[in-house]
C-alpha cells in the first residue's frame, strides 16, 4: 500500500533510549526582524548574534534541534502572542523560540523518495521545503539523494515507522525515524 503523503518536518517521538521524550524544549531568541519563517518542525542552528537561525539543507553546520513554536509581543498590536511558526519580519525584541534541543530525542520525518531498510543508519540531508503558513507546519523532509557518511549531515535515519499507513518501502513518503546527527551540543565545536 503506498504511504500517505504528509510533509510535517520533524516531529518529537521518544528518546534514543526508549523512553517517552515528556516535551521537554529551551528557549532561544530569534533576532528582531529576522526576515527567514520557522515553521514547527524545522531545525535551528546557532548564529554568531547568540539567537537561532532556521537550518538550511545542505550546509554542514551544527543543530541545535527542532523548532517547536514561539513567543514575541506583537508589534502592532502590542498583545503577547503564541504562534507554532516564526512567521518571518516581526520587528519586536522578546521573540522566544521553543526548541527540543535534547541530543538524544528521536523525531518522526516523512522520506522525499522511496526509503528501503538499506538506508537506514545512513546520514542525510533535510530538503529546502517552506512550512505550510496556514497550519505553521514545516514542510521539510528527509532526503533520500543527499546521503553518506560524513558526521556533517544534519540527521541519521535509525529505523522505519511500524505504521503500516506509512512503512512501504517501495514507495515515497515513508516515515522514518531520525536522530539529529551534527548535533551543536555534542559537536563541541562554538561559534566563531
Amino acid at each position: 500500500m503506498a504511504n500517505v503523503v504528509e510533509k510535517f518536518g520533524l516531529r518529537p517521538y521518544r528518546k534514543l533510549d526508549g523512553t517517552p521524550l515528556v516535551g521537554a524544549q529551551n528557549r532561544y531568541l530569534i533576532t528582531a526582524n529576522m526576515s527567514t519563517a520557522i515553521y514547527q518542525g524545522d531545525l535551528v542552528e546557532p548564529s554568531t548574534s547568540g539567537t537561532v537561525v532556521r537550518h538550511t539543507a545542505g550546509t554542514s553546520n551544527a543543530v541545535i534541534g527542532v523548532f517547536n513554536g514561539c513567543f514575541y509581543t506583537d508589534p502592532t498590536t502590542k498583545k503577547p502572542t503564541y504562534s507554532n511558526y516564526y512567521p518571518g519580519s516581526v520587528n519586536a525584541s522578546d521573540i522566544t523560540a521553543f526548541v527540543v534541543d535534547d541530543p538524544d530525542a528521536v523525531f518522526l520525518m516523512d522520506a522525499d523518495a522511496a526509503f528501503t531498510r538499506a538506508d537506514v543508519f545512513k546520514n542525510y540531508s533535510v530538503t529546502n521545503g517552506t512550512g505550510n503558513t496556514d497550519t505553521g507546519i514545516s514542510e521539510v523532509q528527509l532526503d533520500v539523494g543527499a546521503s553518506g557518511t560524513a558526521s556533517s549531515f544534519a540527521i541519521q535515519a535509525i529505523d522505519i515507522s511500524q505504521d503500516p499507513d506509512n512503512s512501504d518501502e517501495s514507495a515515497a513518503n515513508a516515515n522514518i525515524l531520525v536522530r539529529i546527527n551534527n548535533h551543536f551540543f555534542r559537536s563541541g565545536t562554538g561559534i566563531a
